[in-house]
């Protein structure tokens, strides 16, 4: 078990007035920036083919000393906690010119913690996770003889965290995160079909030893594979789109939520670059981003440079309100920093990013919704996308989907893709479901070579004139 006091995790060589004293010294030349300390422990078992394939185990800690000077900025890692290191990495920050412009104010301070300090992963022997795994196999291989194949991986990962400024300011945090992935394949008259599902979020590993919890994440992936079984080729062009609720909202992410984020912005290459105050969408469109949700995937207490994270309204009614911002891209653009400013962890520099970002619910009913659609799909399910950020052009694959024939729903099609790009998509919104939903805690995000946990979400969605690459 760890210690009473995580924060101990990260001072076992250095007092934190040391590191407050070091770090004064280290960014004396500069105009912001601080000290990033973290201990992480993280552990990963996947099962596979009736047996445990991969058990992995790991503990590290280091710092990140970050330096800005005007637009400047320096940055050195190490995987030692030590006031003899961090003095090595600020010799680093000597490169930059001085600053120019008095020092920038500290983040405000936050009187609340979203997580737990008792860490998730010794709390529950090696033994109960493997059986867990076991008992997924078993169960999912029992439930359809149709079942060939059974995948399952449990991970877990637990971090404390503490931010050191040189005026002082000094927050910490504590950041556990869990999820579960099964995924199945159906075989039926020789053809094979996958289906995947996965849930998790930043809490303990107790709600994914709950029955309720596994039952379900083996239904979905049977249900998605045998789903699969049964459909024909997708067919292709222009058509109406009704998408799903949930995990879809991972279109809203990619095609629209990185081209709001304030460095793309400040640079002018995203397609929402001076673009507040203007129409962006469909009236009944509201995209926000939430860091400070209790348990989900992508939130968190304070962001990775000590600003609070909260509820930023990007759109609103349709007409775009303001980017997600770290406190870098904020003080050039004159605006507040968002609590945007995230890294993946010690060895890297942060940058504005996602925390979990959704669309509200809108008044319409879903049933309705699929009765308007005469000729079109239905997107129940997305697997991966790319989007290019100065374009907002996306191609969005589907793991689940349907024919729509005159309002009703027809056979599942395979092989079917979306096209189209975040700035047209939102502007060809019909109809907003009054059934919004977050996604299950699964989502990653990746961005300059950092990848980071990040939430989604949205109602169901009637989108006209999108462009459905199929093969049939």
């Amino acid at each position: 078990m760890i210690a009473t006091d995580p924060r101990s995790l990260l001072y076992r060589q250095l007092s934190p007035e040391d590191a407050q004293r070091v770090t004064a010294d280290a960014l004396a030349r500069c105009d912001d920036g601080e000290l990033y300390l973290q201990y992480i422990a993280s552990e990963a078992f996947g099962f596979d083919d009736g047996r445990l394939k991969t058990a992995d185990y790991s503990r590290d800690a280091g710092f990140g000393l970050r330096g800005v000077s005007g637009e400047m900025t320096g940055f050195a890692h190490a995987n030692e906690i030590s006031a003899a290191a961090i003095r090595r990495a600020g010799e680093t920050l000597r490169l930059l010119d001085p600053a120019k412009a008095s020092a920038a104010a500290p983040p405000r301070q936050n009187n609340r913690h979203l997580y737990t300090d008792a860490s998730p992963l010794d709390a529950v022997p090696f033994e109960a996770k493997v059986k867990l795994l076991e008992t997924i196999d078993a169960a999912a291989r029992a439930r359809d003889p149709r079942v060939v194949q059974v995948s399952a991986s449990l991970t877990g990962s637990w971090s404390v965290i503490e931010i050191v400024r040189a005026d002082g300011f000094v927050a910490s945090d504590v950041r556990p995160l869990v999820r579960l992935n099964v995924s199945i394949v159906a075989e039926q008259n020789g053809r094979r079909e996958t289906g995947t599902f996965g849930m998790g979020g930043r809490w303990l590993y107790d709600k994914l030893f709950e029955a309720e919890s596994w039952n379900c994440a083996i239904d979905g992936a049977l249900h998605q594979a045998l789903v699969n079984l049964e459909s024909v080729p997708a067919p292709a062009g222009e058509m109406t789109v009704l998408i799903g609720a949930g995990w879809p909202g991972v279109l809203i992410h990619e095609a629209v939520g990185h081209g709001l984020e304030g460095d793309f912005n400040r640079k002018g290459t995203s397609a929402f670059s001076g673009r507040i105050g203007e129409r962006v969408g469909a009236k009944g469109v509201t995209v926000v981003d939430d860091g400070s949700m209790h348990e989900r995937r992508g939130s968190l207490s304070i962001d990775d440079e000590g600003t609070p994270t909260q509820e930023n309204v990007l759109i609103e009614d349709g007409i775009l309100k303001g980017y997600m911002q770290d406190r870098l891209n904020a003080r050039l653009m004159g605006v507040p920093a968002t609590g945007n400013g995230r890294r993946e962890n010690y060895a890297h520099a942060p940058m504005p990013r996602m925390t979990n970002t959704f669309m509200r619910g809108g008044e319409d009913d879903p049933a309705e919704l699929l009765s308007r659609v005469k000729n079109g799909i239905y997107a129940k399910h997305f697997g991966g996308g790319q989007v290019d950020i100065t374009s907002g052009k996306f191609v969005f694959s589907c793991t689940e989907a349907y024919r729509v024939e005159n309002g009703k729903l027809g056979a599942p099609i395979k092989g079917a893709t979306l096209i189209g790009d975040g700035p047209t998509v939102l502007t060809r919104v019909i109809g907003i479901g009054n059934d919004m939903e977050l996604d299950m805690g699964i989502g990653v995000c990746g961005k300059g070579g950092q990848s980071v946990p990040a939430g989604v979400g949205q109602p169901t969605l009637l989108i006209e004139g999108l462009t459905v690459g199929g093969t049939a």
